[in-house]
C-alpha cells in the first residue's frame, strides 16, 4: 500500500484516466469529456495514484462542506484492485476535514454495498422522503 498515494490536488487528477473509467461504468457511460471536466471542478476530488503519480483510482463528493455531500464516480482501475485501495479512499473521504460536521452524506451503488458499510452507510432511513429527476440516457439522446 505504500506503492500508492491518494490525493485532493486538482492538478493531480488524470481527465483522461477519468473520462476513460467513466464511459465504461453502468453509471456514466458515454459521458462527455466536458461534463467530466465540468464535475472535477465543481467537486472535491480524491485520487490515487501510483508513487509514480500515475492515476489508478477516483472519487468525488459533490458538497457545500457545511451540511450535505454526495459521494459520486467512486472506482479503483482493475489492475490495481485487491490492494486495499478502495478502503485507503474511503477512509480519506470519511476523514477529511471539509467533510466532518456534514449531517447527510449520501451515494448511490449497484454493487459495492459491502465496502461502504463498513464506513457507516446504511439503507436510506426515510426513503419515502427522498426525490429524484432521473435521466439515465441524459449522454446518449434519442
Amino acid at each position: 500500500m505504500s506503492d500508492y498515494k491518494i490525493s485532493t490536488c486538482v492538478e493531480d487528477m488524470d481527465l483522461s484516466v477519468i473520462h476513460e473509467f467513466l464511459t465504461q461504468s453502468y453509471w456514466a457511460s458515454d459521458i462527455p469529456q466536458e461534463t467530466v471536466e465540468k464535475a472535477v471542478k465543481n467537486s472535491l476530488c480524491f485520487a490515487v495514484l501510483t508513487t509514480s503519480g500515475r492515476q489508478v483510482g477516483f472519487a468525488r463528493l459533490i458538497t457545500d462542506s457545511a451540511t450535505f455531500a454526495y459521494l459520486a464516480d467512486v472506482f479503483i482501475l482493475e489492475a490495481h484492485r485487491g490492494h486495499g485501495l478502495s478502503k485507503r479512499l474511503m477512509e480519506a473521504i470519511i476523514s477529511h476535514p471539509q467533510l466532518q460536521g456534514l449531517r447527510r452524506i449520501t451515494l448511490a451503488t449497484a454493487d459495492a454495498h459491502g465496502l461502504y458499510e463498513q464506513y457507516g452507510f446504511k439503507p436510506l432511513a426515510r426513503p419515502e422522503t427522498f426525490m429524484e429527476i432521473w435521466v439515465p440516457d441524459v449522454y446518449n439522446p434519442a
